[in-house]
């Protein structure tokens, strides 16, 4: 029997850590094919001319070439949830829908770039090339420029447990898979300034929709990084 959905990507992708916590929300059985970027191969892109990560195939309309393919997070999330609308991640509230769309947004643009190219970049790309991590970069990103981003969202969230709403949303898993990419490398935000923020975090890193990704960042971090680096 054909696994319905295949995700090609790589589990240090937050993009790809945000779609396999739909999937496993939605309780979706789902393989994973590792993509290397940069330089994905010709046949990646020829179903995602970006090259980008993650694309997923749904199985049930073409196991192979473009057809049965979305690329992009946010699309995949939102088709997901069209085809598989329980638990929605989504909220019926036409502006919440919208804050919740600017959330995953703030997450997917702005964390991305600080915590992915500031932070994550510098240091597991050096690795993975046989040179020494530029923490440099990493401390600058860590100090200077998360902090504001923190700021902002501990504000979003006033002290409740989830940005929007009583329940998860697409607004929650955007944003604790942003925080886990730096998390991996250097730790958790303080929680003297940003209380709200680390307990929502933790709760959802302890969610069983990340266990999965979760594991299989652990186990390539086991070798590469043996313990969390001072940015301090």
């Amino acid at each position: 029997m054909t696994t319905p959905y295949i995700l090609y990507g790589s589990p240090f992708s937050p993009f790809q850590r945000k779609v396999e916590a739909v999937l496993a929300l939605k309780g979706l059985e789902y393989e994973c094919e590792p993509v290397s970027i940069p330089g994905p191969p010709d046949w990646y892109r020829n179903i995602n001319p970006l090259g980008s990560i993650p694309t997923l195939r749904d199985t049930s309309i073409a196991s192979e070439g473009v057809e049965g393919t979305i690329c992009d997070s946010s699309a995949i999330c939102a088709y997901l949830d069209k085809k598989h609308p329980a638990p929605t991640l989504y909220p019926d509230d036409p502006f919440d829908y919208g804050r919740a769309l600017w959330l995953e947004e703030y997450a997917d643009t702005g964390m991305a770039r600080e915590g992915g190219m500031g932070l994550f970049r510098p240091i597991i790309f050096n690795l993975f090339q046989g040179k020494a991590p530029d923490l440099d970069t990493a401390r600058t990103t860590w100090n200077d420029k998360l902090p504001r981003l923190y700021d902002y969202l501990e504000t979003q969230l006033d002290g409740r447990d989830h940005y929007i709403g009583g329940e998860i949303s697409i607004a929650d898993i955007a944003i604790a898979s942003q925080i886990y990419q730096t998390d991996m490398l250097a730790g958790l935000p303080d929680a003297a300034k940003w209380p709200a923020l680390v307990s929502h975090y933790e709760s959802m890193k302890a969610h069983a929709a990340f266990a999965r990704n979760r594991l299989a960042c652990e186990k390539m971090l086991t070798k590469l990084v043996p313990e969390k680096f001072d940015l301090n």
